[in-house]
């Protein structure tokens, strides 16, 4: 079995018992590495061009720069975790190199733009080629280059076998007043990403995604158009290779909408629900009235009442709660 890594890792997370932290700490010390300030870190250390970031939350461990294989490998998985798993990823996960669609979705929890929804098969040889170029879950990933660069990898590898189905504000809108709740709306996209998926590969066992709702509700839409499949949701399903990869082809063609239609109201449309984001909404329906928050926004988020209360009622707390 190959289990040798083809690229060299750039990061590398896991997480950390206190006692593990303190362990760790001790070890970082002992081999020469210098220590500095950073927020939210139980300590943060550096030698040469690794740096080792222990966050409060988790604690969490996140190693970046050169020389992480080696530092894994040789001190971390030995001597504090008591375990070796990077490079034996088919071994410890076996079945995210069996045959099977990921699904994954960008911008349910974003005021403006679309909710998109992506799929992607892989089988053992495509996992290992994903793996190798560095997919993971996108939440991971900071930037927009990085982002378009591994889903241009990702097109190639699969060879056509992947599938983006994005649902603009406009029609999101009616879709959410149909379905009347976001589950029942994510359950439909997903449903008809796996079609899609299928036409291309009907042969695939069993999907993947993260859970959201129950199973049911992709399984009942999927059984309405003759489709079935084996359906398994879990949470942090973004772990898996097939579902990181859905979700960063998610993010690209959720970013790619936020600019070319910022472009064409001349404002930029940010991610979130933050500040900045509420100052651009106020700021188009003053120039072009409430209803342009359907063209850009979805408007079941509380922010859309707070900007235009006479147009867009109060949501239920579940109805808009991420």
């Amino acid at each position: 079995m190959d289990v040798e890594r083809l690229l060299p890792l750039n990061s590398y997370t896991h997480p950390l018992t206190h006692e593990q932290a303190t362990k760790l700490r001790a070890l970082v010390d002992e081999l020469g590495f210098t220590f500095s300030p950073k927020p939210y870190t139980l300590f943060f250390a550096q030698k040469n061009k690794l740096s080792a970031a222990v966050y409060e939350k988790g604690p969490k461990l996140l190693l970046q720069g050169k020389g992480i294989e080696e530092f894994v490998q040789f001190e971390l998985e030995p001597k504090i975790l008591g375990e070796a798993k990077l490079g034996y990823e088919e071994l410890h996960s076996p079945e995210m190199f069996e045959p099977h669609f990921g699904i994954d979705e960008s911008g349910k929890g974003d005021f403006f733009g679309p909710l998109v929804i992506a799929g992607v098969y892989v089988d053992r040889g495509i996992a290992r080629a994903l793996l190798d170029a560095g997919v993971q879950d996108s939440k991971r990933i900071g930037s927009d280059a990085r982002i378009r660069g591994l889903a241009d990898i990702i097109r190639k590898e699969t060879h056509g076998l992947h599938e983006t189905v994005a649902i603009g504000p406009e029609r999101y809108n009616v879709l959410y007043e149909k379905f009347g709740n976001l589950n029942s709306l994510l359950g439909w996209g997903h449903a008809r990403v796996i079609e899609n998926l299928l036409a291309k590969k009907p042969d695939c066992p069993r999907a993947l995604s993260d859970k959201f709702a129950d199973a049911r509700v992709i399984e009942r839409s999927l059984m309405q158009h003759g489709q079935k499949i084996k359906m398994e949701q879990r949470t942090k399903a973004e772990s898996d290779l097939a579902v990181a990869a859905a979700s960063i082809l998610a993010r690209e063609k959720f970013i790619d909408w936020l600019q070319t239609r910022g472009k064409t109201f001349g404002v930029k449309l940010g991610r979130g629900v933050s500040a900045d984001v509420k100052t651009t909404a106020r700021a188009l329906v003053d120039t072009r009235g409430a209803e342009i928050l359907r063209q850009v926004a979805k408007v079941h988020f509380k922010t859309a009442h707070e900007i235009a209360p006479e147009h867009y009622a109060a949501p239920r707390e579940s109805a808009w709660r991420k």
